[in-house]
């Protein structure tokens, strides 16, 4: 207990905590959406992206964030805009754009002279990283989303099980699709940075998944997503400093074992039956 006392005394462990809480929050009820609509390799793709802009940013000597933010939203339009074609494109769209952003991230670290890069902490993200505007962001998008769930509930539940019905009904299907692929980005884009670009995707995908184990009503696996992902994240920071192991791999472990854990629950009764 006072190792984790000592823990939070540092500046650097109280703004990741702050931040990983918030963006956990959002990306499990953006997760529970895109898991449900079939989107959910979108995440994958965008943070591979800003992997690529991030590099790209630091080599031409701008500011990473603000040059990957409009490079990431460009890029969730046009992956969700095809993944709304008939041909099915949005899986081929999706694995284009990691291998593409991968590729033109690691080659700009390459061939760059003179600049010192820590390809290590754009991959699997590091806590030092984070400064106070990031927070400030994190709680800014978090209010936005959580007050979105809350006021709008019924239309993003209309949209998510059935688009053609939320249109016909009058729902502008276009805006809260513009509105997803928003704040996917800034989600992943303020993410990456705390658990790098291979990772962040798994916050959106495990606590859905984890979330639908046990509940099947849309407003819950809402709420149990979001709670799994928080319970998840504060655990794997606390075991990532006490082990002195990467952060962002120990919060996605911890999801693994709970989604692991309750599906090996969900079938005890068929196992011992």
């Amino acid at each position: 207990m006072s190792e984790i006392i000592e823990m939070f005394s540092y500046g650097f462990m109280q703004r990741a905590l702050i931040i990983g809480v918030l963006i956990s929050v959002v990306a499990a009820l953006l997760g529970v959406s895109l898991v449900l609509r079939k989107n959910s390799m979108i995440g994958d793709g965008l943070s591979h992206t800003a992997f690529g802009a991030f590099a790209v940013a630091t080599v031409m000597g701008f500011a990473p964030i603000w040059f990957a933010m409009p490079v990431v939203i460009l890029a969730s339009f046009v992956v969700l805009r095809l993944s709304k074609n008939k041909k099915g494109n949005g899986d081929t769209a999706v694995a284009l754009l990691s291998a593409s952003s991968l590729a033109i991230g690691t080659m700009a670290i390459s061939v760059s002279k003179g600049v010192n890069i820590d390809i290590n902490s754009y991959l699997f993200g590091s806590i030092l990283a984070v400064d106070w505007f990031d927070v400030w962001l994190s709680a800014g998008l978090a209010a936005v989303v959580i007050l979105t769930y809350v006021f709008l509930h019924h239309r993003i539940f209309a949209i998510t099980f059935d688009e053609e019905f939320a249109q016909a009904i009058g729902v502008k299907t276009k805006f809260y699709d513009a509105l997803f692929a928003v704040i996917c980005s800034i989600v992943v884009v303020l993410g990456m940075r705390l658990l790098g670009a291979l990772l962040i995707s798994s916050l959106i995908i495990f606590p859905t998944l984890s979330a639908m184990c046990f509940s099947k009503s849309f407003k819950s696996v809402v709420v149990y997503a979001a709670v799994i992902s928080v319970m998840a994240f504060v655990f794997g920071l606390i075991i990532s400093y006490l082990l002195s192991t990467p952060t962002g791999a120990t919060v996605v472990i911890v999801n693994l074992v709970i989604l692991v854990f309750l599906k090996v629950m969900k079938k005890a009764p068929l196992l011992w039956g």
